[in-house]
């Protein structure tokens, strides 16, 4: 098989059709080492925060409404923790596609802005 082969049959089993659904989500914008770990959030905790997305910890979105957290989902293969370096331990809204697969919340995000508080 010749690179050209093996590329269309990666392809091929790789289905990159966006789901249906669009959803917009207002939460604060966590590192998971801290907050899953010893439930560390908020402004106090922002400088430590950005140290550890800066290190490769994943950020997520908090729903302090109802203590869900969503992953952000990389369906277009970049650094999910990019979009939202400049809101860590901010609220923020963001729009996207809601997805939920083996008991993991996620999100693909499409936009993100500062919530309006």
């Amino acid at each position: 098989m010749n690179l050209i082969t093996l590329t269309l049959l990666t392809l091929s089993q790789h289905d990159h059709e966006a789901p249906a659904s669009v959803g917009v989500l207002t939460a604060l914008v966590v590192d998971t080492g801290c907050y899953v770990s010893h439930n560390s959030k908020g402004e106090k905790h922002r400088t430590c925060a950005t140290n550890c997305a800066k290190s490769g910890v994943p950020l997520a979105l908090l729903d302090e409404a109802t203590g869900t957290l969503y992953l952000p989902i990389a369906s277009d293969h970049q650094n999910p923790n990019t979009k939202l370096m400049p809101f860590i331990e901010k609220k923020v809204r963001v729009t996207g596609t809601p997805m939920e697969k083996g008991g993991l919340k996620g999100f693909a995000i499409k936009t993100v802005e500062a919530a309006s508080q």
